[in-house]
């Protein structure tokens, strides 16, 4: 009899094998109030891991950490007309506490920039305080009517910048700059996901916002996830909230402002951009785990050179994790480091150390073979570069492959019903036409120029709408 599989088959049924990944993997639990989740060390790992990448990113380009409050009353919404109107389905507000109703309700933050821009009105006096660069990291709450574990929760946690500038071209280069510099570089580079650069069109743009950019990626099943939004705000909350400054032509103006984020759902885009049937597979510059070790026996011997192995492998840098923990079968173990997706585990049992070797296993590019025990230092980081590119090389290879130019309405919904990306001219779309998408499930993930860069306008000459169905 054929032995079950660990998890079930993508091709099978894909929302099943994510759940079951997460599960397996211990990722994340289902927390007890509806659309929660609790995460797991291990996938709280990975989330700490982009924090530090994308943090440091954010750092250089300027902003500084600040933190506000969870609590934001409920007046502070209605200053923005677009924006509470936006956001008013998905709002969590309190109306009691201490024991007696309060006597204004205060809403649990969905986002940040009516109550930063309060503080921006006090702190924003001249021209020499902007641009004032602010981001935090923290938990944002809305309420979710169809929840699914790092995709879309009643509550997760993600980073939200918000700044003011004197000019409408600083604000709008700025935006561009996280975009491009911060966003597209870290998922990139350090994800290994091939991201799409482009422009929403007007009914997908933030609500308050007068343009937003979006970083669009394809999941395995060939369903389009939105990465992370950078917003030109305009002075839509500069003028509800009287943010002004003195210019240095003695003039009061309005400050142009900007917001941006992103959140826990890349853990769920990295699940769904490089899982497999086996489990997780986790790019080497963000793994947590780059390397384990493993003691295939209890052999006392054995586990002193897998315990050196590990301490020469960090010292030279690799992040590193020794598994000497012989009381439990080795294939079992080797079964959940797969599942976690460690990009290298390095197996050393009594032969091995008679050899003077380990067995190499490589979870990215697959495969295994026996490597000299004094070889590792030195092969470990080219095996980590070659599977990082690997990894992108297949993201980017999957979009390009699955994704074709069509001319009407018909064709992109046969695309994208099929789990395949089209592309179609803004001008043969038009809003008619992305209405008409939308009742069939399709939606316009971003405008793109002809020649794939990020358009200037929404209804720039040569725009081309990439199509897709979305999580």
């Amino acid at each position: 009899m054929a032995k079950a599989p660990v998890l079930t088959p993508q091709a099978d049924d894909f929302p099943r094998w994510y759940q079951d990944l997460i599960n397996k993997a211990e990722l994340a639990d289902n927390g007890p109030v509806r659309g929660t989740m609790v995460i797991r060390p291990y996938g709280y790992g990975l989330w700490e891991r982009m924090q530090q990448e994308m943090d440091a990113r954010i750092k250089e380009a300027g902003a500084s950490n600040a933190y506000f409050p969870l609590f934001i009353p409920q007046a502070y919404l209605t200053k923005e007309a677009e924006h509470v109107e936006g956001f008013a389905p998905e709002l969590a507000v309190v109306t009691h506490g201490g024991g007696k109703e309060l006597e204004e309700p205060v809403v649990v933050r969905p986002t940040s920039e009516t109550i930063i821009n309060d503080y921006f009105s006090k702190w924003v006096q001249s021209y020499r305080d902007l641009p004032l660069l602010i981001n935090q990291w923290a938990n944002v709450v809305r309420w979710e009517m169809r929840p699914r574990v790092f995709l879309r929760t009643t509550e997760f946690l993600w980073q939200e910048g918000h700044t003011a500038h004197a000019t409408y071209e600083d604000a709008r280069d700025y935006a561009a700059y996280i975009h491009k510099e911060v966003y597209a570089d870290f998922m990139v580079d350090v994800l290994g996901i091939d991201v799409v650069l482009g422009r929403k069109t007007a009914s997908e743009r933030f609500a308050g916002a007068i343009n937003t950019l979006t970083l669009e990626a394809m999941m395995g099943d060939g369903k389009a996830l939105q990465m992370g939004t950078s917003h030109e705000l305009g002075q839509n909350f500069a003028k509800a909230f009287h943010t002004r400054y003195l210019s240095k032509d003695g003039r009061q103006e309005y400050v142009w402002q900007t917001s941006w984020g992103s959140s826990t759902r890349m853990v769920g885009g990295l699940i769904m951009a490089h899982g497999d049937d086996s489990g997780l597979r986790v790019p080497p510059r963000l793994a947590p785990v780059q390397a384990v070790v493993l003691a295939v026996k209890g052999d006392d011997a054995v586990v002193a050179k897998v315990r050196e192995t590990g301490d020469r492998l960090r010292a030279a840098g690799v992040r590193v994790q020794v598994d000497d923990r012989t009381d439990t079968p080795f294939g079992r173990r080797a079964v959940d480091w797969e599942l976690k997706g460690v990009p290298v585990r390095v197996e050393v049992g009594p032969r091995d150390l008679e050899s003077g070797t380990a067995m190499l296993a490589r979870r990215i590019a697959g495969g295994k073979e026996p490597v000299p025990l004094d070889s590792l230092v030195s092969r470990l980081p080219e095996i980590l570069d070659e599977d990082q590119a690997l990894l992108l090389r297949q993201s980017r290879e999957r979009r390009e492959s699955r994704t074709s130019d069509v001319s009407t309405v018909e064709e992109a919904v046969e695309a994208a019903t099929a789990g395949n990306w089209a592309r179609i001219p803004w001008a043969l779309l038009g809003e008619e036409g992305e209405a008409r998408l939308a009742e069939q499930a399709v939606t316009v993930r971003c405008l793109v120029a002809e020649d794939g860069s990020v358009p200037d306008a929404d209804d720039a000459p040569g725009n081309v709408a990439v199509v897709a169905r979305a999580y």
